[in-house]
Parts: structure tokens; C-alpha cells; sequence
């Protein structure tokens, strides 16, 4: 067993036209399985983007939203993940702030 920290360094991140927004890895799979906190400054956003893996978004401090191709804007909180399936254009921010926790495995089923 042992304790892994959220809170520590968490780096910038820079690509699709993102801003306010920082990530650390908390761990990575064999079969491609990465496991990450992600921090949305209030104003921040990650950009649109093609994910290049299923992405589960598991938000667990504060709220934002999440929009897939469309580019429609749809509220996520405390309680609630967003699911982009591979290959998905999809992009997440905050007005107020918010933190989450993203999972990536190549496949990711439906269980409900």
C-alpha cells in the first residue's frame, strides 16, 4: 500500500489552447491505463481537442463543464464525470474553479 499525494507539483498545461489549467500523474497501467488530477483555474479551460484515449473526467472539488464536438457547454460538478470516447473532440473549463480526476484506458465499458 501506499499514499499517493494530490497535491503536489503539477505541471502547466500547454497544449490545445489551454490556460489556468495544470495536471499530475498519479499513475499508468500496462494496456495503456494513465490516472491523473487535473486543476482548472477559475477562467481556465483546455481547449478542444481529439482525446487519444477513453477518458473518464471525475470531477471532485468545485464545478466547470464539459463540451464534446459540438462545442456545447454542459454544467459537471461534485458527483459527476464526463465519458469521451476515443477519438472524441472534447474540451473542459471553469468559471470558478475545479479539480477532477482523469482516467484514460484504451477501452472503457459501460456499466450503467
Amino acid at each position: 500500500m501506499r499514499v499517493v499525494e494530490l497535491d503536489g507539483e503539477m505541471e502547466p498545461i500547454e497544449r490545445f489552447a489551454s490556460r489556468g489549467a495544470r495536471s499530475r500523474a498519479l499513475g499508468h497501467g500496462e494496456g495503456e491505463a494513465h490516472v491523473y488530477t487535473i486543476e482548472i483555474e477559475p477562467g481556465g479551460e483546455i481547449g478542444p481537442h481529439e482525446a487519444g484515449f477513453d477518458q473518464l473526467f471525475v470531477v471532485v472539488e468545485g464545478a466547470g463543464w464539459a463540451a464534446g464536438a459540438d462545442g456545447v457547454r454542459h454544467p459537471i460538478a461534485v458527483g459527476q464525470a464526463a465519458h469521451f470516447e476515443r477519438g472524441a473532440v472534447h474540451a473542459k473549463g471553469s468559471e470558478t474553479g475545479m479539480r477532477a480526476l482523469m482516467v484514460q484506458v484504451t477501452r472503457l465499458g459501460d456499466d450503467g
